[in-house]
């Protein structure tokens, strides 16, 4: 199956470039560009993606606000597109709020042919690219924040030991190949567990479910 894609970004050599490399690809189509975050989400609207490249900074609406605006709908379930945030910069001021809007992942713009690709195929597929960099960001942000930002742990108590424990490997960066090793268990285990997970807290996947830990102070930074 073909991996739809609305690459979002105020640079037309960055539309152009990102263009051509997926459209190199065999299972990978770019249907449409825009230049800003409104005109973004009329065309998401319009051609109904898999996945949007969404640039972080650009006129008019930011890529954080077109995040927010196109994952909002609760009513979307799985029609609603990944998202994954394209930057040239340092993350820290970006990381926690764009996870918290929902994107599924963090691009450099200097990234490869076979970099580029391989990130819209791991979101399209449903799973998170969350680098340890970017991890690592994530758990300082909430560092400085201090504390958890939920009243409510009431959700967790739904979930078994073995699937509280498995969200504590996840928040702190792990894999789910490490996570297997860690409780020498087979992957597709682990992977059972984190969609079990996902399932009972109402959440969309692994930069979400980091988020979730830590504001409910399962795990604080440092652990």
């Amino acid at each position: 199956m073909t991996v739809r894609v609305v690459i979002v970004d105020d640079q037309g050599m960055v539309r152009t470039g990102f263009g051509v490399l997926l459209n190199a690809q065999p299972d990978i189509e770019v249907v449409g560009e825009a230049v800003n975050g409104e005109e973004g989400l009329r065309r998401v609207a319009e051609l109904r993606p898999d996945v949007v490249l969404m640039d972080v900074r650009m006129p008019v609406m930011d890529g954080l606000e077109a995040t927010r605006r196109l994952l909002a709908d609760t009513d979307g379930g799985d029609d609603r597109p990944k998202v994954l945030m394209l930057t040239t910069f340092d993350l820290d001021d970006y990381v926690y709020e764009a996870l918290r809007a929902g994107a599924s992942g963090f691009l450099l713009k200097d990234a490869s042919a076979g970099e580029l690709a391989e990130a819209v195929r791991v979101v399209a597929a449903g799973d998170a690219l969350l680098s340890p960099s970017v991890t690592r960001r994530l758990i300082a942000e909430f560092s400085r924040l201090g504390g958890p930002r939920a009243p409510s742990r009431k959700r967790l108590d739904a979930l078994t030991e073995r699937e509280t424990e498995v969200l504590a490997l996840v928040a702190r960066g792990l894999s789910n190949g490490e996570i297997a090793a860690e409780l020498v268990v087979a992957e597709q285990t682990v992977k059972t567990h984190f969609g079990r997970i996902l399932m009972k807290l109402g959440l969309r996947d692994r930069p979400q479910a980091i988020v979730y830990a830590y504001e409910v102070g399962l795990v604080r930074p440092g652990d």
